[in-house]
């Protein structure tokens, strides 16, 4: 499919204009700073494209003041008070220094213990804290892969974890590869679902068009609340969009 890509500026607001082979325009503003793009078929000129931005302004603009009030986390230094997030529920973390194997604990429902060598550094000891979040993200996967194969009737050949900056997930659709954000381990299971939902209905579909939706809505209805839910909670020190 060919694609072409530009921007414009639309009363002070860039936007984005993807050009592809599809039917409708499709507008949305992304997390993390709002920013706006608009898939529209390949025929239509960026005159009717402003004219449609012009006529949604109100609704953009409501939509990237909600983000702007969203919570962000400042850079995390990995000491005791801090708050860090588990599958969407907000501990504050414990640092424990002692001579045994470095490891991460949850002792009750408002504690994330991290415990480390004496002397260990920040970057240690976020190392030993995203080891322990790739471990409980991947039994999350495991599990879902096997509910959801089955279901929406596709084969995910391989997936991986990685932290990314731009994204929630990939899948490569030739090898049927499938790779999730390392922070979804931070997020609620509901929003690991509709994203690893999301990459698998891209083995049946490549491009985010009335097909795709059409999938979405059939095998998740609930999704686009899953989405909301996701875009509305707290953003790390990095930011992610989707």
């Amino acid at each position: 499919m060919t694609t072409s890509r530009h921007k414009i500026e639309v009363s002070g607001i860039p936007v984005e204009i993807v050009r592809k082979d599809i039917k409708n325009l499709h507008l949305a503003v992304y997390p993390p700073n709002g920013r706006v793009r608009v898939a529209v078929p390949m025929r239509l000129k960026d005159e009717a494209v402003r004219l449609a931005v012009i006529s949604r302004l109100g609704w953009i603009r409501k939509q990237q003041s909600g983000f702007e009030r969203q919570d962000r986390q400042s850079e995390r230094e990995m000491v005791s008070g801090e708050s860090h997030y588990v599958q969407g529920r907000r501990y504050r973390l414990r640092v424990t220094e002692w001579a045994g194997r470095p490891s991460v604990l949850l002792p009750n429902n408002s504690t994330l213990e991290l415990r480390v060598r004496p002397g260990t550094d920040q970057q240690n000891r976020e190392a030993v804290l995203h080891r322990w979040y790739r471990r409980l993200l991947r039994e999350q996967i495991l599990e879902l892969i096997a509910k959801w194969q089955p279901v929406i009737g596709v084969n995910v050949a391989a997936w991986g974890i990685k932290k990314m900056k731009t994204r929630w997930g990939t899948c490569n659709i030739a090898a049927r590869r499938i790779w999730l954000n390392l922070e979804l381990a931070k997020k609620t299971p509901s929003c690991l679902e509709y994203i690893l939902v999301h990459e698998m209905i891209h083995l049946l579909e490549r491009h985010h068009n009335d097909v795709f939706r059409d999938y979405m809505d059939r095998f998740m209805p609930q999704w686009r609340i899953h989405r909301d839910e996701l875009n509305r909670s707290s953003l790390g020190h990095e930011s992610w969009s989707y």
